[in-house]
């Protein structure tokens, strides 16, 4: 068995490294617990995910969460002890942020399926920021349609407020649901999370430390125990945005109720254009200014290759 170098104690990293190999050591006697129907249920569009990696990558960040899930249920009850009340039920919270196209929302999904196989946490619950971006209205009356995605244009009272509750332990909140279809937040519709043992928040700006104002001093990683950065390189992740409009194009775009159904008749150079176009001005700006400054602010960091598949692994030292 391959063993990770012992961190260099002078080394201004904070991370320990590990490669795939070495990270897949660490699994120890996890079973895997997926199969490949699973599998196609849980994969992203163009994301290439097999078994072997989930059984080398996911099942030893399982592991290492289950060991986390069980201390920090430990840490709740000594308090509970101490303060002479009964025992409360607080979910363990995992935020999962990174660029669009980067693949985090298949790392979201694969992370509840295998974590809620664990018997002690059955309850994972995910939810997108998404959810929480402001209608399309609001957003276009602030002239903001072009900087969707980018911190202002999220209701962060409202996702504030909502973290608050789910890590009070209450019985039952509520997150409102976004229609990628539409492109915009559904008014009738939301998400219930039912006291969950496990929460999984999934987005692009979820470790972002920006100003805070006196009625909430605080920022959305405050609530989480566990953070997950999904990184690759910025060239990989266009291709893979590009990639993904070809697909959507042929797909989603099609169905005229589709925000976007007028990009469906583009031909393959009007496509790779337009979404080069869209990359370069909207997701990549986001990505160099906003997200990637928040990458070293994560627990974990999950890199990937031009493959989409994860090269190394880089774990915060406690």
């Amino acid at each position: 068995m391959s063993k990770p170098s012992p961190p260099d104690e002078t080394s201004s990293t904070p991370y320990t490294s590990f490669t795939a190999s070495e990270w897949g050591d660490l699994r120890a006697s996890t079973p895997l617990s997926l199969s490949e129907d699973d599998l196609d249920r849980l994969r992203g569009l163009n994301v290439a995910l097999s078994l072997d990696e989930v059984a080398k990558i996911y099942l030893p960040l399982s592991r290492l969460l289950n060991l986390y899930v069980g201390a920090s249920q430990e840490l709740y009850r000594a308090s509970d002890t101490f303060l002479g009340k009964l025992a409360g039920k607080v979910p363990y919270v995992i935020g999962v942020a990174g660029s669009v196209a980067v693949g985090k929302s298949t790392t979201s999904r694969v992370l509840q399926t295998i974590l809620a196989r664990w018997p002690n946490h059955p309850k994972v619950d995910l939810v997108t920021t998404d959810g929480f971006l402001y209608p399309n209205a609001v957003l276009a009356e602030r002239d903001l349609m072009e900087r969707k995605g980018f911190p202002e244009s999220y209701d962060r009272k409202r996702l504030l407020q909502f973290m608050a509750e789910v890590k009070s332990g209450a019985p039952e909140v509520h997150a409102p649901v976004y229609s990628h279809l539409t492109y915009d937040i559904m008014p009738s519709e939301t998400s219930v999370v039912k006291a969950p043992d496990i929460l999984i928040v999934e987005g692009l700006n979820v470790l972002q430390a920006g100003q805070v104002d006196a009625e909430y001093p605080f920022f959305v990683s405050d609530y989480f125990d566990f953070s997950i950065f999904v990184d690759a390189a910025v060239e990989h992740v266009k291709n893979w945005y590009v990639e993904r409009f070809f697909t959507l194009r042929r797909t989603a775009f099609q169905d005229p109720k589709s925000y976007f159904s007028r990009y469906a008749s583009l031909s393959d150079a009007e496509a790779e254009a337009t979404a080069t176009d869209i990359w370069t001005r909207i997701n990549e700006k986001n990505l160099i200014e906003n997200i990637l400054p928040t990458r070293e602010r994560a627990d974990l960091i999950l890199v990937k290759d031009a493959d989409h598949s994860v090269s190394d692994v880089r774990l915060r030292r406690l």
